[in-house]
């Protein structure tokens, strides 16, 4: 059961991430956030969503909105993954799988006839107050870095109409 529900504040949290940092929630405070769960650096769907956000990176910029990514990765593995992409947002490790459990992304998944846990690519719209506003689940990667950025606007007109 997820401790995460729309229209509520996010806990805080600490996390290790790429560029020798340790990324809380509380010193984001004052921008929106894109937090997106994907399953596994250096794979194809998890490649393609991280070069989208990449590609609109700009984009969400000019709104006030960090993204950031979220694996189970470790920081090591976040690094080449960023750097043989050349994302120009931070990853984090998840590697004890708090943010996971916290945001209810961990699905059990068929692996090779195996049954695993893994993460369900997910994403969460987080308001400069720390308020959640739109989730994605089971995401698909095609447009959907797209779609982020069209609710971010969105919140964006809300906050100064």
């Amino acid at each position: 059961m997820s401790q995460i529900a729309i229209g509520k504040e996010i806990p805080d949290f600490s996390l290790p991430a790429t560029g020798d940092q340790t990324i809380r929630l509380s010193d984001l405070r004052g921008r929106n956030l894109v937090l997106y769960f994907y399953p596994k650096d250096s794979t194809p769907g998890c490649t393609r969503e991280g070069q989208a956000f990449g590609d609109l990176h700009d984009s969400f910029h000019k709104y006030d909105t960090v993204i950031l990514g979220v694996s189970r990765d470790s920081v090591k593995a976040h690094e080449n993954f960023k750097a043989r992409q050349g994302f120009p947002f931070d990853l984090l490790s998840d590697k004890e799988e708090l943010l996971c459990r916290a945001f209810d992304v961990l699905k059990e998944k068929n692996m090779y006839g195996r049954k695993v846990m893994g993460i369900e690519r997910s994403t969460f719209l987080v308001d400069a107050a720390g308020i959640l506003r739109e989730e994605w689940r089971k995401v698909k990667v095609d447009g959907h870095a797209e779609a982020v950025l069209e609710a971010v606007k969105g919140l964006h007109a809300q906050n100064h109409e």
